[in-house]
């Protein structure tokens, strides 16, 4: 089939695409565990994952006819996602303000990595934790820390009420616990 009738691109454009927004100015703020998850990664694909493909790229290369070749067209478009994964990790560990949350330790103000409880006018109780846009896990009670929630809880500290704009109107939460974690100790 022609290239011209597939929808891929050689354009890195498509990259910025998968990048969440910033806020204008803003930093990417990542804490230092995300930092070192996405550096891990960034280093598994240029290391491990790209010179396996590469081998199987080549390998079905040398066997001829290429229009056909189920293990070479998969093995180009995976190479492709992964080399498009390492742009995208590059830019973003480029921009990464690392802010380690444990130098807040002890303080009940709301900042960047904290573990915040929060009840809604209707008593119901909710805990989140504050975190960076690449490193934030929805399913674990994380936010990223331009989230309306987040941004609303910021600088407040335990006992204070906040109003959350949400869909349905303005909401007001009361803070009730802010925990961050404890600075490890080196041996």
């Amino acid at each position: 089939m022609s290239k011209a009738f597939t929808k891929e691109s050689d354009s890195e454009d498509d990259d910025d695409l998968a990048l969440p927004p910033l806020p204008a100015g803003g930093k990417n703020y990542i804490t230092p565990d995300g930092y070192q998850r996405l550096r891990t990664e960034l280093i598994n694909l240029i290391d491990v994952e790209r010179p396996k493909v590469v081998e199987i790229v080549h390998w079905a290369a040398s066997n001829g006819d290429r229009s056909e070749n189920g293990d070479y067209i998969y093995g180009k478009k995976r190479l492709r996602e992964i080399d498009r994964r390492i742009r995208f990790l590059t830019k973003r560990l480029d921009i990464a303000e690392v802010a380690d949350p444990t130098q807040h330790h002890g303080n009940d103000q709301v900042f960047f990595g904290a573990t915040v409880t929060y009840e809604n006018a209707a008593g119901v109780e909710r805990t989140i934790t504050i975190k960076g846009i690449d490193e934030v896990d929805n399913l674990k009670g994380e936010v990223s820390w331009i989230s309306p929630i987040a941004r609303a809880l910021l600088k407040s500290r335990e006992g204070d009420e906040v109003q959350l704009m949400t869909p349905g109107g303005v909401e007001r939460i009361e803070v009730i616990k802010v925990v961050y974690p404890a600075p490890s100790v080196a041996h």
